[in-house]
């Protein structure tokens, strides 16, 4: 069984979401004073890398019977979501749709960037500080919740809060090329053909 478990706890997709977790949960931690627009762009680019990890990592049960750990404290989670907050401010919001109560809502629903970004982060840290370790049993087990949690939950989340930096990242471009539309030289082309 320890061998089986080693298999999956150490082959090359394990590894790889590991890396990419933690990359995305030190980033979190350690960015100070960086502009939105640097935070967005990083961003933008870590999350569909740990989607695609994510997904990739082989199949696995649950070998123990005592719950994990949980790692990060509630004082953790509203640092860094106050971190994250306090970068995007008025951008923090974005509207949901991907929500099951969406269909029987009359009103919009909300979500939070930094709170999404935020339960990725606290997922992925319970799960790399149980991984670091070095115990099969438990580098199994984590690996087993936290893809799971990936299924049930924060996948979802991920991809929701993508869309939602997507449109941060590129509405500064788009604005620049509003400007420009009501000029007949840079809007018409059918003259330069």
């Amino acid at each position: 069984m320890t061998e089986q478990l080693k298999e999956i706890v150490y082959s090359r997709d394990s590894i790889e979401f590991v890396t990419v977790a933690v990359q995305y949960c030190a980033y979190l931690e350690t960015f100070e004073d960086t502009a939105q627009s640097d935070i967005t762009d990083k961003l933008t680019k870590i999350l569909p890398l740990l989607y695609l990890k994510a997904s990739l990592v082989p199949e696995t049960t649950e070998v123990g019977e005592d719950g994990l750990e949980i790692t990060v404290t509630e004082a953790d989670y509203n640092y860094i979501a106050s971190k994250i907050y306090n970068i995007y401010g008025k951008d923090d919001t974005y509207l949901e749709v991907f929500l099951q109560d969406m269909k029987y809502s009359e009103t919009p629903i909300s979500a939070s960037v930094s709170e999404d970004l935020t339960d990725i982060y606290q997922d992925l840290k319970n799960f790399i500080t149980i991984y670091e370790r070095g115990i099969t049993e438990d580098m199994n087990d984590a690996l087993y919740t936290c893809i799971e949690n990936f299924k049930a939950y924060w996948g979802q989340k991920l991809v929701n809060v993508l869309r939602a930096l997507h449109s941060i990242k590129y509405s500064s471009t788009l604005n620049d090329e509003d400007q420009y539309e009501d000029d007949p030289l840079l809007t018409n082309t059918d003259d330069l053909w």
